[in-house]
């Protein structure tokens, strides 16, 4: 089998299996990563090289110095592909492959897993439907949108992971506030309708174009919710053979078509809104999904999200046949809270249903696994109430650019 050079992108810590499998499959690893990052527990046994980005790695003077900087260590290394592990790694992946001419999803096709303008604008040209939404380029074109729907709306940085951003408003005056709050920046957000509804997530792997392998999931209380509401972040797989998973995958395949997903690991999101009971497409991403949903996806699976994106990049790298294990669907849930604790005591926690428990400073979280989706849902509810009681803490998000 040939030899391949990886350059695995990733300026949070997350993707340590995707590089052990590369090694295991007997590839060169590099890891392009932050400096602030250099003393985290990567798994330096199957990392040959570290090169290292700015803090501010994505102001275009530090992209130009990691071009620089790649091409120079490129005179002695070689580089066959380009991973970029975390959602804000995307454009810095497909800036290398277009600039060195390697294969893989360039910088147009990264647009729509990245911006979140680019997505939606995307899925409604195909026919696929999203909130109303707007982007804040033009005055008039804004206070139109605003007076011909109706409040609450969410205005959204385009390009930012998670709910990092986001900001609520009630009120045409409330909206405006806040977009000249943006100031020069404010081309960089939208502004949508906000619809309460059920939210999901799709957790998938594609090869060749189509979707292989796929998880769908139900989110207890929305990375929105927690981080906007201070609460306790809960997620809870669904069974694979009912009408409303049937429903997830059938909109997730149109939405990956629509974006040109190839080869690659995705989660997406989608909401069913209260008002009307449809389907509606929120955000994609061409990466594993944060926050520990790897995990929970795994313990619900059997199939482990990074290691198989690491198989699938070197199946297609060396024209190869992939194939996604047997798995063997089962119930899982998983619950995340900041904690007063720096390091929380996890002994009260005794079921033996607990499959993974978090080691994290600040951090409490668990998955639970069951052939039951009832006993999930209990244990995630009785857990819910014991951790607000004995470790919850909350943060505020940052509402203001990174720029």
């Amino acid at each position: 089998m040939s030899s391949l050079s990886f350059l695995c992108i990733a300026t949070f810590f997350k993707g340590e299996e995707f590089m052990r499998t590369c090694k295991a499959l007997g590839h060169t690893v590099y890891l392009l990563t932050d400096q602030k990052l250099d003393d985290k527990p990567w798994p330096r046994e199957a990392i040959d090289e570290f090169f290292f980005l700015p803090s501010s790695s994505n102001a275009t003077e530090n992209l130009d110095q990691m071009i620089l900087g790649l091409a120079h260590a490129m005179r002695s290394r070689r580089i066959d592909r380009v991973v970029a592990l975390d959602d804000f790694d995307v454009e810095k992946g497909a800036l290398i492959r277009e600039t060195f001419r390697i294969p893989g999803m360039g910088q147009t096709t990264a647009r729509f897993f990245r911006d979140k303008l680019a997505m939606r604008m995307r899925a409604s040209a195909e026919g696929i439907r999203v909130p109303a939404f707007s982007p804040l380029f033009h005055d008039e074109t804004i206070t139109e949108f605003l007076r011909s729907t109706e409040g609450p709306w969410l205005i959204k940085p385009r390009s930012e992971a998670s709910a990092t951003g986001i900001r609520k408003v009630n009120s045409l005056d409330e909206a405006w506030a806040v977009i000249h709050s943006l100031e020069e920046y404010r081309h960089e957000f939208l502004i949508e309708v906000f619809k309460p509804g059920r939210v999901y997530h799709v957790d998938s792997i594609s090869y060749n174009g189509t979707i292989v392998f796929t998880r769908a999931s139900n989110y207890l209380a929305t990375p929105m919710e927690v981080a906007h509401g201070g609460g306790v972040f809960r997620t809870m797989s669904l069974p694979t053979d009912t009408a409303e998973t049937e429903s997830l995958q059938a909109i997730n395949v149109r939405v990956l078509n629509a974006f040109g997903m190839q080869h690659s690991a995705s989660h997406s999101e989608y909401i069913r809104g209260d008002h009307d009971g449809e389907l509606y497409f929120l955000e994609t991403s061409s990466r594993v999904g944060g926050a520990h949903i790897a995990e929970m996806v795994e313990a619900a699976s059997g199939i482990n999200l990074w290691r198989e994106w690491a198989k699938l990049e070197n199946a297609v790298a060396l024209n190869l046949p992939y194939e996604v294990p047997a798995h063997h669907p089962q119930y899982a849930g998983l619950i995340i809270s900041l904690a007063r604790q720096q390091w929380p005591d996890l002994s009260g926690f005794t079921a033996p249903e607990i499959w993974w428990r978090m080691n994290r400073e600040y951090h409490i979280g668990l998955i639970v696994r069951s052939e039951s989706p009832d006993r999930v849902q209990q244990l995630l509810d009785d857990y819910m109430h014991q951790i607000y009681t004995e470790f919850h803490a909350s943060a505020p998000v940052p509402d203001k650019p990174t720029n």
